[in-house]
This record gives structure tokens, sequence and C-alpha cells, in this order.
């Protein structure tokens, strides 16, 4: 059974209809769930007072289970390689490339494990598989 991770979008959504929101998340997957360090740093920048608490939670959970993923040099530079790509075949500025640096290095780091990224944000992940293959999937909400 493939490992999944959700990306920030999911946490968000869930973290907006309440605290045992989160907790109905697990339901996007059987297997082994992962928490990108990626989307981990998206949430706390994000994050109001008490959605912090939320956060912190979630990073505790995750880090007694050894379960954090944390790009590696490797995910950096073809972070940096596909969005060159992108930008050349979509004609993105530095702006539109700064936009995906995080959804890329989810996708990097997650194609260099083997696991499964979730999203709803179909556009940028489907823009990232044209240039370095990885499992994912739009989730409905």
């Amino acid at each position: 059974m493939q490992s999944t991770l959700l990306d920030s979008s999911l946490y968000i959504a869930a973290m907006r209809r309440g605290d045992d929101a989160v907790l109905e998340l697990r339901r996007f997957s059987d297997a082994p769930l992962w928490l990108s360090a990626v989307v981990l740093e998206e949430l706390y920048a994000g994050a109001s007072e008490l959605a912090r608490q939320q956060v912190e939670r979630l990073e505790h959970n995750f880090a007694v289970s050894k379960r954090i993923l944390v790009p590696n040099l490797s995910d950096w530079a073809q972070t940096g390689r596909v969005l060159a790509r992108i930008a050349a075949k979509y004609h993105y500025e530095t702006i539109g490339q700064g936009r995906l640096t995080n959804d890329a290095l989810i996708a990097m780091s997650a194609a260099r494990s083997g696991i499964q990224v979730i999203t709803t944000n179909e556009r940028d992940f489907a823009r990232l598989a044209e240039f370095r293959a990885f499992e994912w999937q739009v989730a409905t909400l």
C-alpha cells in the first residue's frame, strides 16, 4: 500500500471547518500518512493563534511516528530544474516560479520517496507532473 501525504490545501480546509475535521483527513488514505516539512512550514506561516496549536499537535504526532518528509539537496536541485522548464514552456516570470516552489518541493520529495500527494490544487500539480513523474491525485472535499 502506497504511503500518502496531504497538501496544505487539505489541512487548511479542515482547520477552517473545525478541530475534528483535521482527524477526518485520514479518510483520504488507508496507507501510512506522511507530513511534508514544506506543508508544515506553510501551515505555520498562515496560522492564527488557535490554528497554531493544531499545527503544533500535527507536527508532534507526525514527528513521534517519524513520518515527516524533508526535502533533501537532490529535491531542491530537481525543483530548480523543473521550475526552469515550466518557466520556459509557460512563460512564467520569477513570481510565477516562486509561487510554485513549495508545491515543486513537495512533489520532488514525494517522488523520491515513492509517496503519493493528495491535493485540491490540480492545476499546479498537473504542471509539475509534466516535467517530473510522481504519484498524485485530486481530492474532493
